[in-house]
């Protein structure tokens, strides 16, 4: 499909990526009543689920990014527009991020889709929803992109589609990115968590050897990755985590409607993650790319009743192209 003209104009201030970035997370006081539903995996674990319910026909599947959660701004608020446009919502707390340890060593990461896919069944299985459609953020995004194609011959006739907000589709430059200055206090802000839940999972499970020096001393995501995602998920290096997770490969085969929104300013993205070529000759890809935005910022003013954009967009792909 062509790309999508962007119509986000963000009053001055918010055109700078820094600011737009973080008023969402530290500015916006969005909430929403969920109602929880913890499920049991197959691998004797738990997911939480937090459902925001109006009675509609249409559920949507939101997914967080990096350490977030079903109270993320941007998840909370996305529910509470969603629910006022007639769909029911359930957030997906990938393991760990509920607010509550998981059980297993293994938590997730940003390929890990057979957990996007056992909730999936689930709520097939459990609900009788006429239609689903999947919203994800960031690392909740690429999971989103990277299911569509990935399962493409297994997908329900019932998920008719998806929207994927600031996503690092291409996770081996999206890290180089990340490396860099312009991104040290995110990436600070993400090892305060990370790192506290490596030393958990160390102290839990003995058997899971961690150089706990090395993690004191990491910097950059490779560190993290080298420490546990390669050894716990069973990757052989980071390079190899990186190509395996990363989303980019599957847009190719996604055959329903979906739409990426990445902002040009995103510091989080590198060129690798604007996929043109793909949109373009893709019948079911869209791509947006706005000027401004930052990373899941997308906020226009100091107006609160302003800075719904984000989520009207997603509502409108969903009744224009998704046509539910």
């Amino acid at each position: 499909m062509p790309l999508i003209d962007s119509d986000f104009t963000p009053t001055l201030p918010f055109k700078n990526t820094y600011f737009n970035t973080m008023y969402r997370p530290f500015f916006m006081k969005d909430e929403c009543a969920y109602k929880r539903k913890r499920i049991t995996t197959w691998d004797q674990d738990f997911i939480d689920l937090d459902f925001s319910i109006v009675g509609a026909k249409t559920l949507a599947l939101l997914i967080h990014g990096l350490e977030g959660s079903a109270a993320s701004k941007y998840m909370t608020a996305t529910s509470n527009h969603l629910n006022q446009n007639g769909l029911d919502t359930v957030c997906l707390n990938l393991r760990s991020c509920s607010g509550e340890d998981n059980l297993q060593l293994s938590t997730y990461h940003s390929g890990k889709t057979e957990d996007v896919d056992f909730v999936i069944q689930h709520l097939l299985e459990n609900y009788s929803y006429e239609n689903i459609v999947i919203v994800g953020f960031s690392l909740g995004g690429n999971l989103t992109l990277k299911y569509l194609g990935e399962y493409r011959e297994k997908l329900s006739p019932k998920i008719k589609g998806a929207v994927a907000v600031s996503v690092p589709i291409d996770i081996t430059t999206a890290e180089k990115e990340m490396d860099k200055l312009k991104n040290k206090v995110y990436v600070e802000v993400f090892f305060k968590t990370l790192k506290n839940k490596i030393l958990e999972k160390a102290f839990k499970f003995p058997e899971y050897r961690l150089d706990k020096e090395k993690l004191f001393r990491a910097t950059k995501f490779k560190h993290l990755e080298l420490l546990y995602t390669v050894p716990v998920f069973g990757f052989k290096s980071p390079e190899d985590y990186w190509k395996k997770a990363s989303s980019k490969p599957y847009l190719s085969k996604i055959d329903r409607p979906t739409l990426l929104i990445n902002a040009k300013d995103d510091t989080f993205l590198s060129p690798e993650c604007y996929p043109i070529k793909e949109a373009m000759q893709s019948a079911s890809f869209y791509l947006e790319t706005p000027e401004y935005g930052g990373h899941v910022g997308f906020i226009t003013s100091f107006k609160n009743h302003e800075n719904s954009w984000l989520e009207k967009r997603i509502t409108q792909f969903i009744k224009e192209h998704i046509l539910i």
